[in-house]
């Protein structure tokens, strides 16, 4: 938790710095989507990973130039964690937090009734693991689904569109990759156990923000 309070500190003076230029703020929802990562065990094969969830979240951004800007965003992802053999799946309850800092290039200039933009940057991503363990937990010779929280570096990329609804109201439709290592304390790997290493969450979402 210091280490995320250190982060956000940082990334809040980050965006205090260009607090002269003109700043936008919006709320975003939308869905996660994570991929699985291979398990190979001495008991056969599996899948690990976190199921599709809920995405809610907002940023605050400053337009810097006229084709770039720069943004902190926040979202809460709620994806239960599962491993799955065959017809067998072991869930837990689970979700995430993201905390990033991105910077953004638009195609058209600021005040375009639309823009199509990239974004790239980076961060941190908290997994938890919430749900209540059990005396006998299926798919147990591949790993174990754990009540507790893992913080690990995050890397995101992403594009989208930006339509003006109405003057200083704006809506973005975009598509996100979190990608971070796989949290291998909230999914431990059973003995003998060998999991994949790469985490990509892809995040559709939609925005409303307004612009001063």
């Amino acid at each position: 938790m210091r280490r995320i309070a250190v982060t956000t500190m940082f990334l809040a003076a980050l965006a205090a710095s260009c607090f002269g230029q003109q700043w936008e703020f919006g709320g975003s929802g939308g869905a996660g989507f994570l991929s699985n990562v291979n398990v190979s065990s001495p008991a056969g094969s599996a899948t690990a990973g976190f199921e599709t969830g809920g995405a809610f979240g907002g940023y605050f951004g400053q337009n810097l130039y006229p084709h770039w800007s720069g943004e902190i965003r926040y979202m809460y992802l709620q994806n239960d964690l599962h491993i799955q053999s065959g017809s067998t799946n072991a869930s837990f309850n689970g979700n995430a937090q993201v905390l990033h800092y991105d910077i953004l290039y638009h195609t058209n200039r600021k005040g375009s009734m639309m823009q199509a933009f990239v974004a790239v940057g980076g961060g941190m991503k908290v997994f938890r693991g919430t749900g209540t363990p059990e005396a006998y937990q299926p798919n147990y010779q591949f790993g174990y689904l754990t009540n507790t929280q893992q913080l690990k570096p995050m890397g995101d990329a992403g594009a989208g569109l930006r339509f003006e609804l109405k003057p200083r109201i704006y809506m973005r439709l975009e598509f996100r990759d979190y990608i971070t290592p796989f949290p291998e304390k909230i999914i431990a790997p059973a003995p003998g156990a060998k999991f994949g290493k790469i985490l990509n969450d892809f995040v559709p979402m939609a925005s409303i923000s307004y612009e001063k």
